[in-house]
């Protein structure tokens, strides 16, 4: 049996994990004042979420087969629901929704609470796909790839190092700017030499040529080249062109040593 795996926020330094089948449900909020006590006005809770910004009831969770579901009960507050692995990627939840199907393996739950963010993670089962279908029988012209890219060039280096902070799920982090694409890059072999122009052309050859980002008028503004970054940066992690493994072709991120 698939099981939907639930990690509450860690409490006293103790974490724990819920397990759900398919069709069992949690709820998660508040409570009354006073905690975890007895009594008729006490909703049913299996996941306490202490903050006075939280509802009493705020929202529970149902396992389904490969996915699960969130329902939101608060009246005013939208719920967020992140994919860690997916590069910025979020779905919103709004008040009141019923069952809104969450399609993510691993998810970050995220409740609208000041001044910190409260959240807690839920893990679904792997997904399924389907056994690559047999093309031998068909004719005709081949399908071409939308998006042609060479991860062994040095633009696809130069993109991966874009969207580097987004991938590490730093999502409210800009995108970075040539300059520190640069400094980030230069200690590859292939990139010794490297330098603002070089990532500058890389940049201009990637949104022309490869992931063909159309410029519009708007983008005649001052920071056209920083939206630039950032629609290149969009593009490809919304269709997955780079992903989290790619992450393996930059320099290993060595903290810096605190010695003068």
């Amino acid at each position: 049996m698939r099981s939907v795996l639930v990690q509450p926020p860690s409490r006293h330094g103790e974490s724990s994990v819920l397990e759900l089948a398919p069709g069992q449900s949690l709820r998660f909020g508040r409570g009354v004042d006073g905690g975890n006590r007895s009594g008729t006005e006490k909703p049913a809770l299996d996941v306490f979420l202490d903050h006075d910004s939280v509802p009493r009831l705020a929202g529970q969770i149902t396992a389904a087969d490969t996915f699960w579901t969130l329902t939101n009960f608060s009246r005013e507050s939208t719920y967020v629901v992140e994919n860690p692995e997916g590069g910025g990627e979020f779905i919103k939840v709004p008040p009141l929704r019923h069952a809104a199907p969450v399609p993510f393996e691993i998810s970050r739950v995220v409740l609208p609470t000041a001044p910190e963010l409260l959240s807690f993670h839920v893990y679904a089962p792997m997904h399924n796909f389907v056994e690559e279908c047999s093309l031998e029988s068909l004719s005709g012209e081949m399908t071409l790839s939308s998006y042609p890219l060479d991860t062994s060039a040095k633009y696809f280096l130069v993109l991966v190092a874009l969207c580097e902070p987004r991938l590490r799920d730093e999502c409210h982090v800009e995108v970075p700017g040539v300059e520190a694409v640069v400094e980030r890059l230069r200690t590859l072999p292939a990139c010794r030499t490297i330098n603002t122009g070089a990532v500058n052309f890389h940049i201009d050859y990637l949104a022309r040529n490869k992931l063909r980002i159309k410029p519009t008028r708007r983008d005649n503004r001052p920071d056209r080249f920083n939206a630039k970054r950032d629609m290149l940066v969009s593009v490809a992690l919304r269709f997955n062109l780079v992903r989290e493994e790619h992450l393996a072709l930059l320099p290993s991120r060595v903290p810096r040593s605190s010695a003068s």
